[in-house]
């Protein structure tokens, strides 16, 4: 019998076989396919064992879990995306409500065609606007407008409310403390951008 186990990135991927599968599966010869795959540090070249790689699944669920009720908050009560939030939130925390578009997307963790096209949609809804910037002709500052500035300030009570009761009232202080303490450890001195 011959199994041919497709890439396990694959979606629905399923093995062919020459032959009916067996009951219960498919034998232990076949190690790689990714139902039947439990112990992850078994695999070749795995450096990682389950209960650490547990940790690592779980530190990605939570962070989308919580990003996706922010943002499905702020749609619901703003119309404003969880990412432009962050955009607006970024231009208002500077003195003169500007950023290079560049240095922008490093800060909303973003690639530069991520946040263009971000940016254009902010700017057609008029929250933001796009400057040149005078000692690179090439380089451009984003903006934030009067009524960009309004309708962050309308959020804001939504999304500190959001952070409070997914994040901050589900921890004590001293797990907070904690959190923190790790999560010093783990982010960047500076924010890097993702590639384009």
């Amino acid at each position: 019998m011959v199994w041919n186990v497709r890439s396990a990135g694959e979606r629905g991927a399923r093995p062919t076989v020459s032959q009916p599968q067996p009951k219960g599966g498919l034998p232990e010869s076949c190690p790689f396919y990714d139902h039947y795959v439990t112990d992850v540090s078994t695999l070749p070249g795995a450096t990682i064992s389950p209960r650490d790689l547990a940790v690592w699944r779980t530190l990605l669920r939570a962070q989308v879990h919580i990003s996706r009720r922010l943002h499905q908050d702020l749609v619901s009560a703003h119309d404003l995306a969880l990412g432009s939030y962050d955009v607006l939130q970024q231009l208002a925390e500077q003195p003169d409500g500007r950023l290079r578009m560049n240095d922008l997307a490093d800060r909303v963790l973003l690639s530069r065609s991520g946040l263009t096209r971000l940016a254009d949609r902010l700017q057609r809804e008029g929250l933001l606007r796009r400057e040149s910037c005078a000692s690179d002709a090439r380089g451009l500052f984003a903006v934030i407008t009067l009524a960009g500035r309004e309708r962050l300030q309308r959020a804001t009570a939504t999304h500190h409310r959001g952070v409070r009761e997914h994040l901050i009232d589900r921890l004590d202080a001293a797990e907070m403390a904690q959190l923190r303490a790790i999560l010093d450890k783990l982010a960047p001195d500076y924010p890097v951008a993702l590639s384009a």
